[in-house]
């Protein structure tokens, strides 16, 4: 079906829609992707470059932590990183990347958007109604992953790894396209792990998942859980640690989402015979 009437659409058609639904999501990230490019100062002295400095947040905070429990462990980031390109084009386009990522990431509400206004009109009344606030939850629970990779497991990787050393010989001058690269990975996968009840929520919907089998791979959950976490952060400890717990505890969400389905669905089934 498409937006606008309820007569059946070719194959063909489909494609047509889906193509100018992708047009305009690819143009949304295009145009704030532009705004991040001529706004360069901001996007990475600000937002890029900060996790790395003695004055970021997490890093004060985490400083004066330490000297009120007397662990100096905690106190970290405090000498600021040195960066260098070794490629003529490098800063060029690693410019431009950024500019990239932070269009796909700033545009995320608009790009769900325009997938649910592609999959709409394939929904009963019912399931829409069902649905209502799909696109507020998504994008909420987006950004809290930004910001909780951005926040935590950024200034943690950032230490850990610019400042390990094989010996006292080796001096750390990291590689900007390097640093980036890291702080984008980070950034991205901690806002698509936290999309992880709504993907539970769409699948239970569909009923490609149900709350018993999610409760049957708990343990597995909780290995997968780990292994993402040691995957996307330094390998130590407290940084695995900081990914996995709320892992566990969006699985858990998702849970108690598949088990309010079934309820509803339960209640929903003798009104509609």
């Amino acid at each position: 079906m498409s937006e606008d009437t309820n007569k059946e659409m070719s194959f063909l058609e489909h494609l047509e829609v889906l193509r100018w639904h992708l047009v305009r999501a690819f143009a949304s990230v295009l145009v704030f992707a532009i705004a991040a490019f001529i706004f360069k100062g901001f996007v990475f002295d600000t937002i890029i470059l900060a996790p790395s400095s003695p004055g970021f947040f997490t890093n004060r905070m985490l400083c004066s932590l330490a000297g009120i429990m007397e662990m100096p462990l905690l106190c970290i980031n405090q000498i600021p990183l040195s960066f260098q390109n070794i490629n003529m084009s490098g800063q060029f386009t690693t410019h431009i990347w950024v500019s990239f990522v932070a269009g796909i990431v700033a545009a995320f509400p608009y790009i769900f958007w325009e997938f649910w206004r592609f999959v709409k009109p394939a929904l009963y009344q019912n399931e829409i109604n069902n649905s209502r606030g799909a696109i507020f939850f998504a994008s909420t629970l987006f950004s809290i992953g930004i910001l909780f990779a951005y926040y935590i497991i950024c200034p943690l990787s950032v230490h850990f790894l610019g400042t390990y050393q094989v010996s006292d010989k080796v001096e750390n001058i990291v590689n900007l396209g390097s640093y980036i690269s890291t702080i984008t990975s980070i950034v991205l996968a901690g806002g698509i792990i936290f999309e992880l009840p709504i993907f539970i929520y769409f699948l239970a919907k569909v009923g490609l998942v149900t709350s018993g089998f999610l409760i049957k791979y708990r343990k597995h959950s909780i290995v997968v859980a780990l292994l993402l976490a040691a995957v996307i952060t330094p390998p130590d400890v407290i940084s695995q640690l900081l990914v996995c717990f709320p892992l566990i505890i969006l699985y858990e969400s998702g849970i108690m989402i598949a088990k309010r389905l079934e309820k509803k669905n339960q209640v929903d089934v003798p009104a509609n015979v």
